[in-house]
């Protein structure tokens, strides 16, 4: 199925819930490719003239073990650490707006970029990146062979505000209740794949859509160092957790615009906003510029789970 006339991704959760992701083209790799190259090489040469001029007096054989090591460290080493503690996001990813995903749509880890690194050296840097474009071209999604061998994708981050879904607000009792929470500690790879659950979970099989409630939430309780509660339907605290991140996100638009009187100073639910909704044109989180990230949020629990698409626990 295409949008807007580019293919969509096939790319599914374990549980088989689209992600919607787009892969990204061969024109957009390479542009990135050439940038993380022209970096690296630059890097590569510089530390090598410097090894030459620190090493004149040692030995040819002493002089060739450090070259070899140089290239390893440099031109080997240095993206797949880079990869994996930016979780796929190289210098010439970001600038083009790229990321490496594992195939059901999670942040890659070191193995993944281990094996795209060790693969690279010959797909890449031996065929003068030859061999990555064929396999590019021929592969659906755009793969090249190190993605394959990886279980890896890489996607556009950058997604047009008309493709982006409505997250659900969530019941009206739940309002506030996570307030404490910290959310530092969850990845965008997270948090990507609860808004699309949230943006999909009325289209899904309802023991998917449970399942997959189930298992986001207890990723998301890990991240957050606070046990889900056992009164709370997953897919309930998956929206409440997720709007807390966007009214604080809301919050801190107001404040930067010296907004007086929208955000409640204190008492009840820090969550809540003065009047009964507010609706604040910030993006929503992880998501900039979507014309998805209205943020609602009912003072009250009156009527609750009305409109939400959740009801409060029996």
């Amino acid at each position: 199925m295409a949008e807007g006339g580019f293919p969509v991704s096939e790319l599914v959760t374990g549980d088989a819930v689209v992600l919607g992701l787009r892969p990204a083209r061969l024109p957009s790799r390479a542009l990135a490719l050439a940038i993380d190259m022209a970096v690296v090489w630059t890097v590569y040469l510089s530390v090598s003239v410097g090894l030459v001029i620190a090493t004149a007096s040692l030995d040819e054989a002493a002089g060739m073990a450090i070259s070899v090591a140089s290239f390893l460290l440099v031109l080997v080493g240095a993206p797949i650490a880079v990869e994996t503690l930016t979780h796929g996001r190289s210098l010439g990813k970001m600038a083009c707006g790229l990321r490496v995903v594992r195939d059901d749509g999670g942040p890659i880890r070191f193995r993944h970029a281990l094996v795209r690194g060790a693969v690279g050296v010959v797909e890449i840097l031996m065929t003068f990146g030859v061999v990555a474009c064929i396999a590019s071209l021929v592969s659906e999604r755009g793969r090249r062979v190190g993605d394959v061998f990886a279980g890896t994708l890489v996607v556009r981050e950058r997604v047009s505000a008309g493709r982006v879904g409505v997250v659900p607000p969530p019941p009206p009792w739940l309002v506030g209740r996570f307030a404490g929470l910290d959310l530092s500690g969850v990845p965008d790879g997270l948090w990507l794949a609860v808004r699309q659950y949230l943006t999909r979970m009325g289209q899904l099989d309802p023991q998917v859509s449970a399942s997959m409630a189930e298992r986001l939430a207890g990723d998301l309780a890990v991240r957050t160092g606070a046990p889900a509660p056992r009164e709370v339907p997953a897919a309930a605290y998956l929206a409440a957790v997720m709007n807390e991140r966007q009214v604080r996100d809301a919050r801190r638009v107001l404040m930067g615009a010296g907004a007086s009187g929208g955000v409640a100073p204190g008492g009840g639910a820090s969550a809540v906003v003065d009047v009964d909704a507010v609706r604040v044109a910030a993006p929503d989180a992880g998501h900039k510029g979507a014309g998805a990230g209205r943020v609602e949020v009912p003072s009250s629990g009156a009527g609750a789970g009305a409109g939400t698409g959740f009801a409060p626990p029996g």
